[in-house]
């Protein structure tokens, strides 16, 4: 069979004005496409360490031995997070938080703290499930500012030995928080790490299943419908007597 044949109009070349236009446009398009890795490269370059992320006043005191943390992740559930827990879907957040020191180094300790909310659509209320340190348990949102308090925010986490820690070595604690993770394996092993039998948050070199600072923090790759990250300000181990340490050393 022959090739159907062209219309005049799809064989006639372009006027000059339109081929000037198309090679504008195709221009621009190349030039924001530079733009656009170049700043990405740039954000990248910028982010070398953990202590450059963007610092949230968190508070830290010590109970039973262990020094805990508490703080807000809200701006992780924005108005596109929200409508999608109301969907019926099942929605997870995650949350990490690696204790560094200020000095420098690999992470010495990793706390994490994970949630899986549905909205159940005829009771009309939110179930939620908490993986955290001390196993997991369930309880029930009625509305999106009960799933807040739930799963945006940590109280009173542990996150480290009190005993672990050196009293005149200062330390922080990078935050990254993942909602809708698309890594289940993470979140499997971010389950077995918060229920092991020892319950000590202390990493080794043989921990180095969650990942370096720059696969973690530094990525372009789209791993989640949203990430939050952050870090603690510099603190000097608490003691059991003093007041929570909420403020900068």
């Amino acid at each position: 069979m022959s090739a159907p044949a062209r219309s005049p109009a799809a064989s006639a070349p372009l006027p000059p004005s339109r081929r000037r236009l198309r090679a504008r446009a195709v221009a621009v398009g190349a030039l924001l496409g530079c733009t656009a890795l170049a700043s990405g490269a740039l954000a990248e370059d910028a982010l070398k360490t953990p202590a450059q992320l963007t610092q949230r006043t968190t508070t830290l005191a010590v109970e039973k031995k262990m020094v805990v943390m508490t703080v807000a992740y809200r701006d992780a559930v924005d108005d596109a997070i929200q409508k999608k827990l109301l969907s019926g879907l099942p929605t997870t957040i995650a949350m990490r938080g690696y204790v560094f020191k200020d000095t420098g180094g690999d992470p010495v300790a990793l706390a994490a703290k994970s949630c899986k909310i549905v909205y159940d659509l005829w009771d009309e209320v939110f179930r939620i499930t908490i993986t955290q340190a001390g196993g997991q348990t369930t309880t029930v949102a009625v509305n999106v500012e009960g799933v807040l308090r739930n799963c945006a925010e940590v109280k009173k986490l542990p996150i480290m030995e009190r005993a672990s820690m050196k009293d005149a070595q200062k330390y922080f604690v990078a935050v990254l928080v993942e909602v809708n993770p698309v890594s289940a394996d993470m979140l499997d092993r971010i389950k077995r790490w918060v229920t092991r039998p020892n319950g000590s948050t202390s990493l080794t070199s043989s921990d180095s299943l969650f990942g370096s600072f720059v696969g973690l923090f530094v990525t372009r790759i789209q791993s989640a419908d949203k990430r939050v990250q952050f870090r603690s300000q510099a603190f000097l181990p608490p003691t059991a007597t003093a007041a929570p340490a909420g403020t900068a050393q």
